[in-house]
């Protein structure tokens, strides 16, 4: 007579499944101990696992095991509850990534959500993500096939090659441009566009390439010692590229000025600017810009007294604006009053 039903049988290759999924190597003895079963019932039950398609592979030692290892197809998976939960909202999150995987991952949340409890479904059906076309719309998603190749430059350390669509160039004209060839070292995300950030020894600078405007070209360059990124963190870096600034995440043109507002009049509005109350009715801010025009016309924007505290940069900049301004204006009374 069997000393297992059939569905004890199958919780326990679950189980084993399980184990193997959690490290790299189990000694067999520690598994025999773990699904409390005998050296014999467990190389069944590993032969059982190897006939669904999982490569698990015998270890050799003085604590000879098991491995579960890589195979040729992709397996039945099995994942605990905060496992699929985290794995669905990924999948839905995916339509905002810029990966260009949004159909394969709607394809792949149907078939999660057919086999996945009623008490998970719930959690999941009260996470709801709404897409919203990025600002830029001057590009299209980035290629998944180049994404994973520009990943795995950055990871051997090799050289990258690639063909680069600049805004307002034509196609003849970036045609006559040689390839580029950079040093991969970062492959970012960032509101909704992949970007890489790579050392190019041509112009011995850091640079910031978007991966959606990327033709790579074969073969890979020759690989490369990785070097330092300035300040070392490269969200910090990117963010600072994306203000103007070169190395440190700071705008490039900063000031303090006087804005004849009430500090929460202004607050909501200056970002990670800083603002301190100075009388009831007025309030000194400390704020940025990548320029001193840009940040001439932000502060213009609240429609009140302004003073400048000390910055001959800000005010020449309001004097340009005040002048053009001026020649904007100077159409017939019957226009403006109109």
């Amino acid at each position: 007579m069997p000393t297992s039903s059939a569905p004890a049988a199958s919780q326990r290759l679950l189980n084993l499944l399980s184990l193997l999924q959690t490290r790299r190597d189990w000694p067999g003895a520690v598994l025999s101990e773990r699904l409390h079963v005998s050296p014999r019932t467990l190389r069944r039950d590993i032969d059982r696992l190897r006939d669904l398609g999982y490569p698990i592979t015998a270890t050799r030692g003085p604590d000879g095991g098991y491995r579960l290892g890589a195979g040729t197809r992709l397996p039945p998976l099995l994942f605990d509850d905060d496992q699929a939960v985290a794995l669905a909202i990924a999948l839905r999150t995916a339509v905002v990534s810029g990966a260009g995987i949004e159909e394969a991952a709607g394809r792949a949340l149907a078939t999660l959500s057919q086999v996945m409890p009623a008490r998970l479904r719930a959690r999941i059906d009260g996470f709801d993500v709404t897409p919203v076309a990025h600002a830029e719309g001057d590009g299209q998603p980035a290629d998944p096939r180049t994404l994973l190749a520009v990943g795995a430059a950055v990871r051997t350390r090799e050289e990258l090659r690639f063909d680069y669509r600049t805004p307002g160039r034509t196609e003849d004209h970036e045609a006559l441009r040689p390839p580029r060839q950079v040093q991969p070292h970062h492959l970012v995300a960032r509101a909704g566009r992949w970007y890489l950030v790579a050392w190019d020894p041509g112009h011995q600078d850091w640079r910031v390439h978007r991966v959606d405007r990327m033709t790579l070209r074969s073969p890979n360059g020759p690989r490369f010692t990785p070097r330092e990124l300035p300040g070392g963190d490269v969200a910090s870096f990117l963010a600072a590229r994306f203000r103007g600034a070169q190395d440190t995440d700071a705008w490039p043109c900063r000031a303090d000025v006087v804005i004849g507002l009430p500090p929460d009049r202004v607050l909501p509005f200056v970002g990670d600017g800083i603002v301190v109350a100075t009388e009831p009715d007025r309030c000194r801010v400390r704020v940025g810009s990548w320029s001193w025009a840009g940040l001439a016309a932000w502060l213009l924007r609240f429609d009140a007294d302004i003073e400048v505290v000390d910055c001959p940069a800000l005010r020449r900049a309001f004097a340009v604006a005040a002048a053009r301004s001026a020649r904007a204006a100077g159409g017939d009374d019957t226009d403006a009053a109109g």
